[in-house]
């Protein structure tokens, strides 16, 4: 076939799975398909699939600025003691979560770490797709060509990722104490400029992003209906990975 680089297999793939998720979250799709909760209404779906688009698997054009920032935000995510010492800086927080404050930011930093599965999973379709020498583009059929070679325990692991992120966003409590640290070591990162780069204060700033629009996928919503909506979101992912294996 002819020759592809990774970059524009994984700029193909990219385009294909962002379709898929596209189609998969359409309201008249969703409902052709499911029973779904009253409030999973055409607004909250739109929501949800912008979600998706612009953070969990955003276009190949802004994977570069994403690729850096969770680079420096690794850093922190495998020593997180490095944040831990900037917030024991912050008497408030300090008295507002005692104990509970390192417990608080390793739940943020893991929903974070959550965004990463997406990458490796789209690294191992391209390695599937350079294996079978299934050149570009990829369409539904090809992505779900390539989803059915990797072994079910790559699938499995993406299941759990997926999982993990969102029952870190439905909890709405957890959410707004993750939003409050967050926003606190980024201050004070930039109070010491001479300390933190400007690539690791945005890397911070990106997560943030992340997490308060996460947040707000649950939004003025009852206990009961985000946990309705979040069993749902959980159950149909799980249905479209596992469908193709049913045959």
């Amino acid at each position: 076939m002819e020759t592809f680089t990774n970059k524009e297999i994984l700029t193909a793939i990219i385009l294909g799975y962002r379709e898929m998720i596209d189609e998969r979250y359409q309201y008249d799709h969703i409902i052709s398909i499911y029973e779904i909760p009253d409030s999973f209404d055409e607004n909250r779906v739109d929501i949800f699939r912008h979600y998706f688009l612009n953070h969990i698997y955003p276009h190949s054009s802004k994977r570069d600025e994403l690729d850096d920032a969770f680079q420096s935000l690794d850093n922190y995510i495998k020593q997180p003691d490095k944040l831990i010492r900037i917030l024991l800086d912050s008497a408030s927080l300090v008295f507002k979560y005692g104990r509970h404050l390192p417990k608080i930011l390793n739940a943020g930093l893991k929903a974070l770490q959550s965004f990463r599965s997406a990458t490796t999973f789209e690294q191992k379709l391209v390695e599937q797709a350079i294996a079978q020498k299934l050149p570009p583009p990829y369409d539904k059929e090809k992505i779900q060509q390539l989803i059915r070679s990797l072994p079910l325990k790559d699938i499995e692991l993406f299941i759990k990722n997926n999982e993990a992120l969102f029952d870190t966003l439905h909890d709405r409590k957890l959410m707004g104490k993750i939003k409050e640290i967050v926003g606190s070591l980024i201050r004070k990162m930039k109070q010491r400029p001479t300390v933190y780069s400007q690539e690791e204060i945005r890397g911070l700033e990106i997560g943030q992003e992340i997490i308060v629009e996460g947040d707000l996928l649950f939004d003025q919503l009852t206990q009961e209906e985000q946990e309705q909506i979040f069993e749902f979101i959980i159950a149909m992912e799980r249905d479209v990975l596992e469908e193709l294996f049913r045959f």
